[in-house]
């Protein structure tokens, strides 16, 4: 297939998957299935001059062996996602593999229990015979999947829709990690508040649905639904099933639309996280984010710290933990390849314990200062797949920027300070 043959195939711009084929009739074979959050943009792509430094050799010769290209419009990236998936599996396409196996990707599966959870799995631990691995079953297993990070940020997304379990064990284990996970899943609505299995049987079927891509099917039963519960006047049920078909077509996939752009075109996210406070008082947390060895300002965030758990806004471990578990709850922004901290090994092992708690697999590098605060050395940047000077850049950043949060707040603050003798005696 060349260029100029793109145009009789009238691709549109917005979200779908695209399947690259050769031969006709019964003798038709797909050779490539992909997503898009373009499909014009992103079949364009196949025919840069670039491409072998790009997509390698075997994605070459796919295009070139390409005599047919077909496509599917969806409403969001996130579908497109399980579709690919779908897709993948129904096919199994040569240039899908890239020298994988199954025991390479990562699938996502329901597991056969009274409350079940939904995980994502390495295809080398799944018996797929047995719908079976390290001892728990299966109802469904969904993928393969591509890309890792790509399945679990969508599955973040759709638990935004249909909250559902994800905890390393059954329900009802009682550990203190799980016990802590399920939680603050609780408290950002990531979790089922209660457990109400007939009503958590009906998410897990919506979930089942959406990941086996039959999203289409799943609108129409979530309609049935909502006509049902209207009838018989269970209108906060009703409500509920109309802003998840809402969400279906409107979920903020920003992360899927920014990785799904960025994977061939540039460097990595990395986020880093600092605190500054006085005397215990206007405690600041801050995240900053470089890309491509560039600060990404708009993207910086604040936060203020509140001292939970009745933890002391001076505790700097106490508050490093809840800055990070803040940032993750929200799963609409996209997740770093790497997370840098301020501070030793004490520091990079907090961020590490609040990550595993949470579930988030993110690595995690330290930048150690000497007595004037300049950076004297950057522990586990190797490991996290980032280079020193990006984790210090970050770093650095983040101590700019908390300062300058701080700066404001102390002066907001002084401001309302009793200035006379009177007025002072007065307020202490």
């Amino acid at each position: 297939m060349e260029r100029g043959d793109l145009a009789k195939f009238n691709l549109p711009d917005c979200p779908g998957v695209y399947l690259f084929t050769k031969g006709k009739g019964r003798g038709k074979k797909v050779l490539y299935v992909g997503k898009a959050t373009s499909l014009r943009d992103r079949v364009r792509s196949y025919f840069d001059d670039d491409l072998i430094a790009t997509r390698g050799p075997r994605i070459v010769d796919m295009v070139t062996q390409a005599d047919g290209l077909s496509h599917e419009a969806v409403p969001t990236v996130l579908e497109a996602l399980v579709r690919e998936a779908a897709l993948i599996r129904k096919y199994d396409p040569p240039a899908n593999s890239m020298g994988k196996d199954d025991k390479t990707f990562l699938y996502a599966v329901i597991t056969d229990e009274d409350i079940p959870r939904v995980l994502a799995i390495r295809g080398g631990e799944i018996d797929f015979d047995a719908k079976r691995a390290a001892g728990t079953p299966y109802t469904d297993i969904y993928g393969p999947f591509p890309s890792g990070y790509q399945l679990r940020e969508g599955l973040r997304l759709i638990r935004r829709i249909f909250p559902f379990y994800d905890t390393q064990k059954p329900i009802g284990t009682d550990s203190k990690h799980q016990r802590a996970k399920v939680e603050f899943n609780q408290q950002i609505g990531q979790y089922p508040r209660g457990i109400d299995e007939k009503e958590y049987r009906r998410t897990i079927r919506n979930v089942s649905m959406f990941l086996s891509g039959r999203v289409k099917a799943l609108r129409t039963t979530l309609e049935r639904d909502m006509r049902a519960a209207a009838r018989s006047e269970r209108f906060e049920d009703a409500a509920l099933i109309r802003k998840q078909l809402f969400a279906l077509d409107h979920i903020q996939d920003v992360s899927l639309i920014r990785e799904d752009r960025e994977r061939f075109t540039q460097g990595p996210r990395i986020e880093a996280y600092d605190t500054a406070h006085l005397s215990g008082t206007n405690a600041i947390g801050v995240m900053t984010v470089i890309q491509d060895g560039m600060p990404q300002k708009k993207e910086y965030r604040t936060f203020r710290i509140r001292g939970r758990g009745g933890k002391s806004l001076n505790d700097d471990i106490a508050s490093l933990k809840e800055l990070i578990a803040r940032r993750m709850g929200h799963p609409e922004w996209q997740l770093p390849k790497a997370i840098v901290v301020d501070g030793g090994k004490t520091h990079k092992k907090a961020a590490e314990e609040l990550l595993k708690e949470i579930g988030v697999a993110i690595p995690v590098a330290a930048v150690v200062k000497d007595e004037r605060h300049r950076p004297r050395e950057v522990i586990g940047a190797i490991r996290a797949g980032i280079t020193e000077a990006d984790a210090v850049l970050v770093n650095s950043e983040a101590h700019r920027f908390s300062l300058s949060k701080h700066r404001d707040a102390r002066t907001r603050a002084m401001r309302n300070i009793p200035t006379t003798r009177a007025a002072k005696k007065s307020a202490e």
